[in-house]
């Protein structure tokens, strides 16, 4: 297949992903407008042949401090066939375009999956002393085809940190967290998860726990949930404008793309979290919670009605997003693998983040700036 590439509008990007069976949430045109501080363009790939749309990407630049060049980032993408066997031919006219737009430097992460293990491994592996991270495991499922595509862009130039690319901005998890849906009973999911997150619902319905949807006016109860987990977890928090702008640019694009979850107890908003849905994929974005009210368990409640809600909506996976690959008890991000594995579920492992140096100077320059932030 010959190809060419060129600058597409929004409309033929946001109707070359409803197409698809999903996309990544960060490929879809509207991101572009919650990403307010990058500029952004919307590429497709055209088969010469047909004249047909076969591939995507939404690229976002952003400016290095004092110079008229850019960092061209790709998150989750872009949305083109991985496996194809001329990949060069997909990706050299994407650099040729971007070096033309005075990008120095270019970040993508293929949405390609490398490995996935299984609750009932991964909870083997944690019981055993000699393992200390996920790759210490034998996966369950190995895609060969990921570690061409691997070696491809290595012949091509392109490189990866130790960490799987240390970044300017957003750089996104290699290791996620994942419940399939497709072809499974809902019993059957509830079945799979652990004793304890089985315990921990009924703990919630019997304590009267409800779980609410909320709207765009509700922002401001996430923000303090929110804000008081930054504090709790030591991490920085976004401001409320930056889920205003999600809100609006995402549902604006799809009224069904962004939504709130509010768990509580007699009236009270003990824990929230936003969801997004692009096609059969549905995450679990961002997730918030009050120092009270522990005890009667609202986010395994509120985790339940959001599995529930993305089956009914005939989801084909419930994306818990980033887990560290740490299976060590004394790691302080344990306790985020350790409470996702309770809904049964796989890790999964991707690519992870490539960068391509269009001018070496810059690119090492941008990378000693970062090192210093």
């Amino acid at each position: 297949m010959s190809l060419t590439l060129r600058t597409i509008s929004r409309e033929q990007h946001l109707a070359y992903i409803q197409s698809l069976p999903s996309a990544s949430h960060m490929q879809v045109p509207a991101w572009a407008d919650v990403k307010a501080e990058w500029r952004s363009e919307s590429l497709g790939w055209f088969d010469d042949r047909t004249g047909e749309l076969v591939g995507a990407g939404l690229v976002l630049y952003r400016q290095l401090p004092k110079i008229k060049r850019y960092l061209a980032y790709l998150p989750e993408g872009p949305v083109i066939n991985w496996f194809a066997p001329n990949l060069q031919e997909w990706i050299e006219p994407m650099l040729a375009h971007l070096k033309q737009q005075g990008a120095f430097s270019v970040k993508m992460g293929p949405p390609v999956i490398i490995r996935r293990w299984e609750a009932a491994t991964i909870k083997k592996g944690i019981q055993d002393q000699d393992v200390k991270r996920l790759r210490d495991l034998e996966a369950d499922f190995i895609e060969p085809r990921a570690f061409e595509v691997a070696d491809k862009l290595r012949r091509m130039g392109w490189q990866q940190g130790e960490d799987g690319g240390a970044g300017f901005g957003d750089v996104q998890p290699r290791y996620v967290y994942q419940v399939p849906l497709a072809n499974r009973a809902l019993e059957d999911v509830h079945k799979n998860f652990n004793q304890l997150w089985r315990r921990n619902i009924k703990k919630a319905e019997k304590a009267g726990v409800e779980v609410v949807q909320g709207g765009y006016d509700d922002l401001p109860e996430w923000q303090r949930l929110y804000e008081i987990t930054a504090v709790r977890d030591h991490f920085r928090p976004r401001p409320l404008s930056y889920f205003q702008r999600m809100w609006s640019a995402l549902n604006t694009e799809d009224p069904n793309r962004m939504r709130l979850y509010f768990a509580r107890h007699n009236g009270v908003n003990l824990s929230a979290a936003t969801m997004l849905i692009v096609g059969g994929h549905v995450w679990y974005s961002y997730g918030a919670s009050d120092n009270i009210g522990r005890e009667v368990r609202p986010s395994n409640a509120m985790q339940w009605r959001m599995l529930r809600d993305a089956y009914a909506l005939g989801a084909t996976v419930y994306d818990l997003r980033g887990i560290s690959d740490s299976l060590d008890e004394t790691d302080h991000l344990f306790g985020l693998i350790q409470f996702k594995v309770g809904t049964g579920g796989q890790a999964a492992e991707y690519l992870g983040e490539w960068d391509f140096p269009l001018n070496k100077l810059l690119h090492k320059a941008l990378d000693i700036y970062m090192s210093r932030r």
